[in-house]
């Protein structure tokens, strides 16, 4: 449990350093696309699309950075339908449902990916390929399924007050 633990913490802090570095580029190539534009009179060709590519990876890569964090969305409407003795359960049941939702998305997601490449398709502002942008998707939604998936495993390491958890199991704190 503690190396699944320190794994996804790991995997947190990497995620962290994408997320900003992806955000940084595209605040800088807009920045420098606007100062041109009022300088020079003529912008950065192609920078919109670097800051549109840049910003996908940041929305995706911010997927895990939430979950990480237990800030993702999630329908808290029938929290307490169910009685809290079978909380542990229910917990493991939703993580793993959210893990195979995360990898059937990751399956979907890399077969567009696969197609883009079999087509060359370019980006016609940039002409650069663009299945290597495309491929953050099924990256990120595998990710998804290996945290949501270690959460299934091990509810006690899902972010959030888990003190319950730990006292049902016969753990302290």
């Amino acid at each position: 449990m503690e190396s699944a633990k320190n794994f996804l913490e790991k995997l947190y802090k990497f995620e962290k350093a994408v997320a900003i570095f992806a955000f940084s580029v595209m605040t800088l190539v807009i920045i420098a696309d606007v100062i041109t534009r009022k300088i020079v009179g003529v912008g950065i060709a192609g920078a919109m699309r670097i800051a549109v590519y840049s910003m996908i990876v940041t929305a995706l890569i911010s997927f895990g950075l939430a979950s990480q964090k237990g800030r993702h969305l999630r329908p808290k409407f029938a929290d307490n339908l169910l009685p809290k003795s079978w909380e542990f359960n229910i917990i493991s049941i939703q993580e793993a449902l959210t893990a195979l939702f995360c990898m059937v998305f990751a399956i979907v997601s890399a077969g567009v990916v696969y197609d883009t490449y079999l087509l060359e398709e370019t980006s016609r502002m940039l002409r650069i390929v663009i299945w290597p942008m495309q491929s953050v998707i099924p990256i990120a939604f595998f990710v998804g399924f290996i945290r949501h998936g270690l959460y299934a495993i091990y509810p006690e390491i899902r972010p959030g007050d888990n003190s319950d958890i730990k006292i049902r199991e016969g753990k302290s704190e």
